[in-house]
C-alpha cells in the first residue's frame, strides 16, 4: 500500500526507481492518485492547485504494478468532467482500477473487488476534502463523500479573543451510506479496505475529531483496515479491535506543488498551508517542511482472519521528490520509527515500533 501518487515529469519513471521493487513484492498493489491523467479540460474556477499528468506519467505508475487506486480526493475534478472523464478511461486503459469517485454516487460508492491468492478483497474510498462540487450526486460525477461539520467552542468564555476548541463531527447521512456500503462490501469479499482523503494538511499530530469515529465506525462495519491520505504529512496509526488505522501515510510519489503550477508558491493560500507548520518554510525545489519528507510503504499480511501482522518499509523522500528507501543502518530509518511512535503517542494513541530486518513491525501498544 503507498500513498499520494502524482508523478508529472519528463522521465516518470525516475520517480519510482527506489520503490518499483518493493512495490512489486507484494501480491496486490494500492495507492491514491491524486492527480488527474488528462491533457484536456478547463480549469475548475474553485481549484487552488489543478493537478494535471499525461498518459506517460500514468504509464509509469502502471508499470509499477498498480492493482487498483483511489480516486476520490480534492483534485478528482480539478479539469472539470472532461479531465475526470478522461482519468476514468485512461487509468481503465491502463489496467489500475480505481475506486471512490465515477460519474454518479451510486458508481463512487461501488467497490473495486479483487482477487488475491485465496482472499477476495473489496476496495472502498472516500473523501473527507472537498471543494465545492467535488462530490458526487444522483446527477453529477464526482467522488464519494465523507463530510464533516466544523464548530467553535469557546475554552474561556470570560476571555475575550483567546482561540477557540475546534471541533468537528461527521455528517450522519454519508456516514451511513459508508457503514451500509462496507456492510455490503464485507458480504461480496473476505476483506475490506477502506481508503479515505481527510485530515489537517501539513499540521504535525492533529486529529479532527471526526476522523476517529469515521474509523471506528467503518471498523464496526466491517472494514479490516483504513488507509488515510490528503495531510502530507505522517500521522498516528491505531490498532482498534486488532485492525490498523493509518490516519495519514504521508507524501509518496508526488511532486512538489510548483510542478503542477509555478506560481503557486507566491499564492496566499499556498503560504496559509505552509503557516500551519510550525517549521520555518523549506528553501529550495523541496519546498513543503522537512518532515514532510518522512514516509513508508505498508505492507499488511492477511488471512482469512484477517490482518496477521502490519509492517511499514521507511522511506524518505529526497529533494527532487523522489522516494527512496532506507536501509536499517542508516540514521533516517531510527528516526522515521521513533517519530511514528511519538506522534501517535501525543495523539493519544497506543502504538508499538519494533524493527524487523529492512522494515518496522507495528502493534497496538
Amino acid at each position: 500500500m503507498s500513498r499520494p501518487v502524482a508523478p508529472c515529469r519528463e522521465r516518470p519513471e525516475s520517480m519510482f526507481s527506489s520503490v518499483k521493487s518493493a512495490l512489486n513484492s507484494g501480491d496486490l498493489l494500492f495507492g491514491q492518485l491524486e492527480t488527474t491523467v488528462t491533457e484536456r479540460g478547463e480549469r475548475a474556477p474553485n481549484a487552488k492547485l489543478a493537478m494535471r499528468t499525461n498518459v506517460a506519467n500514468a504509464n509509469a505508475v502502471a508499470d509499477c504494478g498498480f492493482d487498483v487506486m483511489s480516486f476520490a480526493g480534492n483534485h478528482c475534478l480539478d479539469l472539470g468532467e472532461t479531465g475526470f472523464n478522461d482519468t476514468l478511461q485512461h487509468m481503465e486503459g491502463l489496467g489500475v482500477r480505481l475506486c471512490g469517485a465515477g460519474p454518479d454516487l451510486t458508481s463512487a460508492r461501488k467497490p473495486s473487488i479483487v482477487k488475491c491468492g485465496d482472499l477476495t478483497i473489496a476496495f472502498l474510498a472516500y473523501s473527507s476534502i472537498l471543494p465545492e462540487g467535488y462530490a458526487a450526486s444522483s446527477t453529477r460525477p464526482g467522488c464519494a463523500p465523507m463530510r464533516a461539520h466544523t464548530s467553535y467552542e469557546m475554552i474561556e468564555h470570560d476571555q475575550p479573543g483567546t482561540p477557540p476548541r475546534i471541533l468537528t463531527r461527521a455528517h450522519r447521512e454519508d456516514l451511513a451510506n459508508l457503514v451500509s456500503d462496507i456492510k455490503a462490501a464485507k458480504q461480496q469479499a473476505d476483506f475490506v479496505v477502506m481508503s479515505i482523503h481527510w485530515g489537517i494538511h501539513i499540521t504535525p499530530i492533529v486529529l479532527a475529531d471526526y476522523q476517529r469515529d469515521v474509523a471506528h465506525a467503518a471498523i464496526d462495519a466491517g472494514a479490516g483496515a483504513i488507509l488515510g491520505h490528503h495531510p502530507h504529512i505522517l500521522k498516528g496509526v491505531e490498532f482498534y479491535k486488532g485492525c490498523p488505522i493509518f490516519y495519514s501515510m504521508g507524501n509518496f510519489a508526488i511532486e512538489q506543488p510548483q510542478a503542477f503550477d509555478p506560481a503557486i508558491t507566491q499564492s496566499a493560500s499556498f503560504k496559509h498551508l505552509l503557516s500551519l507548520h510550525p517549521d520555518k518554510p523549506a528553501e529550495g525545489i523541496y519546498v513543503l517542511p522537512d518532515d514532510t519528507r518522512m514516509s513508508m510503504i505498508v505492507k499488511l499480511k492477511l488471512s482469512e482472519n484477517g490482518v496477521e501482522q502490519t509492517l511499514t518499509q521507511p522511506v524518505m523522500i529526497d529533494d527532487n521528490s523522489i522516494p527512496r528507501i532506507v536501509s536499517p543502518d542508516h540514521p533516517d530509518f531510527q528516526k522515521i520509527a521513533a517519530y511514528l511512535g511519538q506522534i501517535s503517542t501525543e495523539s493519544g494513541l497506543a502504538l508499538n515500533v519494533e524493527a524487523y530486518g529492512a522494515k518496522l513491525v507495528l502493534s497496538a501498544g
